[in-house]
Formats: C-alpha cells, structure tokens, sequence
C-alpha cells in the first residue's frame, strides 16, 4: 500500500508517524516548506510543497487530507478526481453542500471515502459498543459526554468550538445508540476568548435523553462519557480507556435508613477489560484494511455529513 499525507501540522504528523509503520509512505505535502521537508526527512520519504503535484507525480492506493477544515473541499476533490482513496479528518467539510458533494464525486468515481472521527476507533468505546449491544445496560435513560479544557495552540481563525469538539461526542452518541437526535438544544457564550469557548447542548433521542458539555477554558483535560440504563450504569474515560460497569442493585426490599444505605451505598462494580490502543492507529489500519479488501469503509461520509449537521444546526 502506497500513502502519503497533505498537511503535516499538529494531526497530519501523526498521520505520517503511524503510515510509516503500516504501509509504505510515498510523500508528504505541506505549504510549510520548513516543516515538511523536517517530516519528510524524518520518514524517509519525498517532499512536495505543491500536493497537486505530489498526486500527479506519484503513484498513490490512499492518502490522508489534514489540512485546515476550510481547504478540505478543494483538496479532497483534487484526490478524488485522480481516483485515489483518500481519509479526510473531521469535519468533513465547512458546510454540508461541499460535504455532499465530496461524498457523491467519491462515490462516482468509486474511491473509499473516509472521515476520521478517531473517538470511534477507541478501544473502550468499542468495548462499550459490545456492551450495549449485548444489552448489559438495558434500555438507556441517558447518555452525559464531557469534552473540556483549553485550547491546545493558538485557535484557528476558522474554528469553532461546536465542530471542534462538540461533534466527536454527538457522533459517538449516534453511533452506540444507532440513531439521530429528534429534538436539539444549545446554550453557549464567551468566557476568555474573544469567541464562543463554552457550551451544553441537550439531544433528545426518543426515550434517550443526551446532554453534552464542550469549552476550551477548564484547566484540566476531561473526556469522559456516562450512560445510565435500565439494567446498569457505565462511565468511560477516552484518555485513559477506562471503562468501568456498575450492575443495578434497586430494592424495594427494605426496613430502615440504614438498611437502605447497606443496600444502595455501594453497587457492585466491575472493572471492564479493554485492551488498550492508539485510536488513531486503529482509525488508519481500517481505513487501509477498507482500501486493500475493498470493503466499505467503517467512517462513511454519510455518517460524518449527519453529525456535522447536528452541530452546525446549533451554532
């Protein structure tokens, strides 16, 4: 398998790392000459400032686009129209015409299209996936994700705090509830930026009620997601892959206070077992096993347009 990476900034050079153990990489293309010839150096592989001329120079099965979301458009277009199979980083697009229009040229000229919403490919969500799956958890109540802290960086003219953060969690919620929200709600605002940095949104699911937390000023780093169901409770910590199950002990069965806090003061918890992985190496390896099996890709762009709408619809 041929690769290669445009944009080696602070995600594209994680691309460049994890290709160079999987695959072959071919190139690297990046505006900043400085940076990218570093990376091209450090990889053993060719270096092209132009990408255009990276696509038509080199023989290429798949590339990774991770350049500034509101390039995605014109870059994606470009790899699709020399029909190479391309994994584009989240968001897919600024908009959802260009987003649309980027999934309907991938599908005509029959390359795998990907988006890489990586918080997919951590092993304590798939354990979780398996989990609710299974029906450990029963029918779920709700569903509380917490995605905080300051801004890694200077943020990006072009950022907003919605598409940064806000759509890892309503992705992942669509994805283990295996549905969209019906009814959505957002309150956000200014704190320490001269733009919206704070916000809590509230995703009605049905029966499922969801409320996600995002903000670029609390000084510590949470990623944490809680579902509560009919059976049992789950907590998941994204950063340490930790998933822990708490099994339902509710009685009615009992004569006192103190009999009551013997029975609910502590519920049994069981430490789940995830074998612990790079996300994002787990994230390239299916897109390369979708490319080289030619099966579809487990992050359509379909997928990706929906969660993107979501977070645009409450901006």
């Amino acid at each position: 398998m041929r690769v290669a990476v445009i944009g080696v900034g602070r995600m594209g050079r994680h691309h460049v790392r994890i290709y160079s153990q999987l695959a072959e990489l071919v190139a690297v293309s990046d505006v900043n000459e400085e940076s990218g010839r570093q990376i091209a150096s450090q990889f053993k592989c060719k270096y092209y400032k132009n990408y255009l001329e990276m696509l038509d120079s080199e023989k290429l099965d798949a590339v990774s686009v991770v350049v500034p979301t509101p390039m995605h458009k014109q870059v994606a277009m470009a790899v699709i129209q020399r029909k190479i199979n391309l994994l584009i980083e989240k968001p897919i697009a600024t908009n959802i015409p260009d987003g649309l229009e980027i999934v309907k040229a991938a599908r005509t000229a029959k390359v795998k299209l990907m988006v890489g919403h990586v918080e997919r490919f951590n092993p304590a969500i798939i354990k979780l996936r398996e989990l609710l799956d299974s029906g450990t958890l029963g029918e779920i109540s709700s569903v509380i994700a917490r995605r905080v802290g300051v801004a890694g960086g200077a943020i990006g003219n072009y950022e907003n705090l919605l598409v940064d953060l806000a759509i890892h969690d309503v992705d992942i919620i669509n994805y283990i509830l295996q549905k969209t929200p019906d009814k959505k709600f957002c309150l956000k605002g200014k704190a320490i930026n001269n733009r919206e940095d704070y916000a809590d949104i509230l995703l009605s699911y049905g029966h499922t009620n969801a409320f996600i937390q995002v903000n670029w000023i609390t000084p510590i780093k949470i990623r944490t997601l809680h579902i509560t169901g009919s059976k049992g409770y789950a907590e998941l910590d994204y950063v340490n892959q930790d998933l822990k199950l708490y099994k339902l002990n509710y009685t009615t069965d009992y004569s006192n206070y103190k009999d009551f806090v013997v029975k609910f003061g502590q519920s049994d918890v069981i430490n789940i077992d995830v074998l612990k992985d790079e996300p994002l190496k787990l994230e390239l390896m299916a897109f390369l096993n979708a490319v080289k099996n030619d099966t579809e890709t487990p992050m359509p762009g379909e997928e990706a347009i929906k969660a993107l709408e979501i977070v645009l619809s409450l901006n």
